[in-house]
Parts: C-alpha cells; structure tokens; sequence
C-alpha cells in the first residue's frame, strides 16, 4: 500500500506512514497495511523489534534514511464527514478496525519502537502509546484535540490519558491542548526525548541489527535522551484541584473564578468555551470511567461511544446535525473555524443527553470488539 511502507531489514520490522499532504492520517487501507504487517510479524521468529516513523511532507524520498519530521496527525477528518453525511458503512469498518490495530500494538510480544517527531494527535496517538519504546523530539507536537471537533479522544485515549499523573488526563482530554517533547514525557506519553537529528543514525541502528532488542534499543535512548530544562507548562496544583472537580460546569465555574488573576486560568477557560459543549461533558465521563477499566472494556466504551456520536438516536441527529459533522466543516472543510456546537454552551448539556452515550447499541455477544482480550 502506497501510504504504508513496510520492509524487513535485519531482525527489524521497519513501519514508515508515507501520506505526507495529509501530515500521514490514517485512512482504513492504511490501518488495514498496518496491522497485516503486524500480524505476520508477530510469528515471524525472525523479527525481533518493530520501528515506526512518518513521512514529513518536507521530504521526496520517503525510502530514505531521514524523512522525519511528522508522525501522525490522526485519522482522516474529510473522510469521517463524507462518510457521516453518506452514511457508508466503511466509517464503521474504520473505528472497529482501528480499534482493533490500537489494542494489537499494545498486546503485542515483541517491543515496538514509536518515533514520535513532529505531529502526534489523535489516531498517531493510538499508534504510538501502545509501543514500548515511545521517542519525542524537540519538534514533538502532541495532542489529543478530539473535543475541538465534535468527537472525544478514542484510539485507547481513555486508557492511557486516565493513566497520566493526577488529573492531567482530564486536562489534556478536555482543552486538546498542544504539549511538546519535554511535556509528553512529564506527562507519562513519551518515555524518551532524544534530538530529531540523532533519529536517522537510530533508525539505521534498528534496520542494520546493531540494536537488535528492547535493551539495547533502551539503552542507546537513555544515552541520547536530552534532559529537561524547565517544568511542565501547566500548573499541577490548580491542573489536580480544579480537574478533580465532579463535572464540567464546576471546572469552568472554577477556572472563571479565578481568571482575574490567573493567566492559566483564563486561558484554559477561554479553550474550553470554543470545545463542543456535549462532548466535553462526554469526555470527561470517558477518562473518569475509562481509570478503573482494563483496555479491552475502555476500548469497547470507545466503540460505544463513537457509534453514538455518529449516531444519537437519542438526540434525534443525523447527517450535518451531528456535532462531529459540524465540528469537521469549521475546521477542515469551510475552515471558518466557527463551530455550531448543540447545545451552544457548557450549562446547557443535560445529564440525558450524556448519558445515552455510554449505553452499547451492541449486546455482548454481538459487540464488534467481544474478543479482545
């Protein structure tokens, strides 16, 4: 598959998204290459460590040794509003299959090395979080920013994003808020941040067999992981005292009453009153459930809960009345970057309108995800 390029090199599987116009999001051909790589990899002795990188759009020669520079920016937004105004069936193969791909990578037996340089959001997050090997850049720009358009973080967010310190899951799941390498790794999404120009040497390390396992692999990032020079750019006092507050009013309510004097503050409540206002109350239902769950049931919830957001039966929405469908013309195809979120704002979202959200259209022995394990 064009998009995906695969090859075996040593006793590395070697990954590398190659749709650079589109920062390398996901297209289900794409997920499907993906995860048939994995799979034959997965029983083939001979394979030991798999590496994964993107394509920059900077770069001609996607074979070559240095086309870093982007990761992924997700899946395919264009696709998921044509498919929701057609109504084709291909946008459900796409979440369940992802899905699918997402608990593939962090189930797999054998380690997986993530490079995350340059653009890592949405479905380059499901990638790359279930790796065991997980490598920032000083040019890492990494987000979960579903919420901005319409939807909620999938692709396992709720696993991992539950998973960070404190209340920063609810954070970063809420705002989409744009964290660089240092910050991925204070956040517990990254394990390493090495400079984006060591990367072309590592990767060659990889595909000749010089790191030829996790330890080595470990061991040559630990040596050329850049240490941090500042803090978190969050306050994680006020990130823990007002993201643990029961619901989304109180966190805005909260965030307001201290705007005045606090930049923070009134910065984060400036992005929240631009996210959809329904499914800021979903997401926050998602990362607080999603902390006591496994992540074959978080995934299963996601599953759900995408269904619902292209199908809410209990809203009485379809087509270009869907928040995701909205959400996806103000950023991508109008670009007007002017969402009508319904309802308009934060106080208006019903506890009846969430809820459904959460009830499986599927029974158990019938759900697209049953056997994940």
């Amino acid at each position: 598959m064009e998009h995906v390029i695969t090859e075996k090199a040593a006793s590395a599987g070697l990954i590398t998204l190659a749709r650079p116009r589109a920062l390398n999001a996901l297209s289900l051909a794409m997920i499907r290459s993906l995860t048939a790589a994995l799979l034959q990899w997965r029983d083939d002795k001979n394979v030991h460590v798999v590496a994964v990188r993107g394509v920059s759009k900077h770069v001609s020669d996607p074979t070559a040794q240095q086309p870093f520079g982007a990761f992924c920016a997700g899946g395919d937004i264009r696709f998921f509003h044509q498919a929701a105004l057609a109504d084709d069936p291909a946008l459900e193969d796409f979440f369940t299959e992802e899905y699918r791909l997402n608990h593939l990578i962090h189930q797999y037996p054998k380690p997986v090395v993530a490079f995350m340089d340059g653009i890592v959001m949405g479905g380059g997050m499901g990638i790359a979080q279930g790796a065991r090997l997980r490598i920032v850049t000083e040019r890492t720009k990494m987000a979960m920013p579903e919420t901005g358009i319409g939807l909620f973080p999938d692709v396992g967010g709720g696993f991992f994003m539950s998973r960070c310190p404190g209340r920063l899951g609810e954070y970063l799941a809420l705002t989409g808020c744009v964290i660089d390498g240092h910050q991925a790794v204070v956040a517990g999404l990254a394990d390493y941040m090495v400079a984006a120009d060591a990367l072309p040497g590592i990767w060659a390390s990889i595909a000749d067999g010089t790191l030829a396992d996790e330890a080595m692999a470990t061991r040559r990032f630990a040596e050329a992981a850049i240490p941090a020079t500042a803090g978190p750019a969050w306050p994680p006092a006020a990130v823990d005292g007002i993201f643990s507050l029961p619901g989304v009013r109180d966190i805005m309510h909260a965030l307001q009453a201290r705007s005045a004097q606090d930049p923070w503050a009134r910065e984060t409540a400036l992005v929240l009153a631009r996210r959809s206002p329904l499914m800021l109350h979903v997401t926050l239902e998602q990362i607080r459930r999603a902390r006591t769950m496994d992540l074959a049931a978080e995934l299963r919830m996601e599953r759900d809960l995408v269904h619902r957001c292209f199908h809410p039966v209990h809203l009485g929405r379809s087509g270009t009345e869907l928040e995701v469908v909205e959400g996806v013309r103000a950023l991508a195809v109008d670009k007007d970057h002017r969402p009508r979120w319904n309802p308009p704002g934060i106080d208006a979202v019903q506890a009846d309108m969430v809820a459904p959200f959460f009830d499986s259209p599927w029974l158990a022995d019938t759900h697209p995800l049953r056997d994940l394990a």
